[in-house]
């Protein structure tokens, strides 16, 4: 029996140090390979479970044997698509800001595209209505993927748009987040199921055989139809982006983008990628680019996602701070950047460059906003001018250098979208889009609440001791 006790005691202490040298050699962030590692060796048998489930990056490993297998997961996948105008886009490019499309160029496969027109859409009231009305007027395809894709009022709008569009011998795609499917019952994906819809959930949550992936999401927002038009941003599919709606405690403001021109080409790659995975079969090709859309755009798609090798979003973030001149502007409704932009926001704010940050007052998550509250002080002794949104709840991202250079899309600066969701930006050198953003963002500064330094520094000790907590546990928030 003593033998038998051993043999039992040294087989879980040796899955335990397998599991912290795993953590050790895999984790790319210290502070999540020290925990894993102590959470190891503390709970021997729970912990390593906990490792099992939530720590293993599968998708990097499934992704690396794909594409050892089968490198090209969509049919003719890396297609150059670029400029139909005949010009070089780079030629309308500022020289500090040939740099961040140079070092894009180099994280990409995607090069820069031109002659793109760009609408901005202000919550679900403008946004739906322009993405119903794509839909129904789709004649080749329809592809469409979403975190959250919710079964009220507006779901089943697009539910049953498109159905009808499936019925009428449309190419209809929809991807929806395992995760993101179960916030609403019944689910959206059984609903577009019924309608004859084709749907994948991206790596869903499933007993047999187990999968248990909560981290790395989906948390792209793509619609692309007819390879002519596309909308991507920070919306997902439901009533809550209803901002309008006095009578839901849940309403979102938010900020989605309308393309046209040869970036939806890229975009709807970007789906198909997806598509390939997520349905585990093989994506048809993307459309080719269309015509100019008589916009004057310069676009790229950056798509990341811990399946890729670099953290893209990352260092392009931190090169286009690097080549702002006068001013950057950011939006986001959570803000835990990784130490090398909080660097980049520091030195740009000491060489004299404007740094305006508008953060939510009120967040759906509240210890997002523990864990930055205890973080902005690295900011604020540095000059960087940071602001709280009134509330409802504000959604929106966008990221604005020099009234020249635009980030949108689906990325927060956050832990979980710079390393474990899959998400999708684009990258916008346009004067007058970035104009219309400077625009909203400082209409919204002037009715927001400026934090200061000594505000951070009187926070009482249970408030500190709570808001350290929850930074302390930023990489898994």
């Amino acid at each position: 029996m003593d033998f038998l006790h051993w043999l039992i005691l040294l087989a879980i202490y040796g899955i335990a140090l397998g599991t912290a040298g795993h953590a050790l050699m895999y984790k790319r962030d210290p502070r999540s390979a020290l925990t894993w590692i102590a959470i190891s060796l503390a709970i021997p048998p729970v912990g390593s479970l906990l490792y099992f489930l939530l720590g293993i990056n599968r998708v990097r490993t499934k992704a690396q044997k794909e594409k050892q297998r089968a490198p090209l997961t969509i049919w003719g996948q890396g297609l150059t698509f670029g400029s139909p105008s005949g010009h070089n886009p780079w030629d309308a490019l500022a020289p500090q800001y040939r740099e961040i499309a140079r070092m894009a160029d180099a994280l990409t496969r995607w090069p820069l595209t031109d002659c793109n027109a760009i609408d901005i859409l202000h919550n679900g009231e403008t946004a739906f209505p322009k993405m119903l009305e794509a839909i129904r007027g789709a004649n080749s395809s329809v592809y469409l993927s979403s975190y959250i894709f919710e079964s009220n009022t507006t779901g089943r709008e697009f539910i049953e748009a498109l159905g009808q569009a499936s019925r009428r011998g449309v190419d209809v795609r929809v991807i929806i987040d395992g995760i993101g499917d179960l916030y609403s019952w019944p689910r959206a994906s059984r609903l577009l199921a019924k309608h004859g819809v084709p749907v994948a959930r991206f790596l869903p949550p499933k007993l047999l055989p187990p999968s248990m992936i909560i981290n790395l999401r989906n948390h792209r927002k793509i619609l692309a139809v007819d390879g002519t038009i596309a909308f991507a941003g920070g919306m997902n599919i439901g009533d809550r982006h209803l901002a309008t709606d006095q009578n839901n405690p849940h309403r979102v403001v938010d900020i989605h983008f309308q393309f046209q021109g040869p970036i939806v080409s890229q975009i709807e790659e970007a789906f198909l990628e997806d598509w390939g995975f997520a349905a585990n079969e093989t994506a048809p090709p993307p459309s080719k680019p269309h015509r100019c859309a008589h916009g004057q755009a310069l676009c790229r798609t950056v798509i990341d996602g811990p399946s890729k090798e670099m953290d893209k979003l990352p260092m392009i973030l931190v090169g286009a701070i690097a080549a702002a001149r006068h001013s950057i502007a950011l939006m986001t409704p959570y803000f835990l950047p990784p130490q090398q932009i909080i660097a980049a926001l520091q030195a740009a704010a000491l060489r004299g460059v404007e740094v305006q940050i508008l953060l939510p007052e009120q967040n759906n998550l509240p210890y997002m906003r523990w864990a930055t509250d205890n973080m902005l002080w690295e900011l604020l002794q540095h000059g960087v001018d940071v602001a709280y949104q009134p509330p409802p709840f504000v959604h929106s991202k966008f990221f604005v250098v020099d009234e020249d250079f635009a980030l949108v899309g689906s990325p927060n600066i956050d832990p979980r979208s710079l390393r474990l969701n899959f998400e999708l930006a684009i990258e916008v050198y346009d004067v007058a889009f970035a104009r219309q953003l400077l625009a909203h963002f400082h209409a919204i500064r002037n009715t927001s609440r400026p934090v200061s330094l000594e505000e951070v520094d009187a926070r009482p000790l249970p408030i500190r001791i709570r808001d350290s907590l929850s930074w302390l546990f930023s990489p898994y928030l």
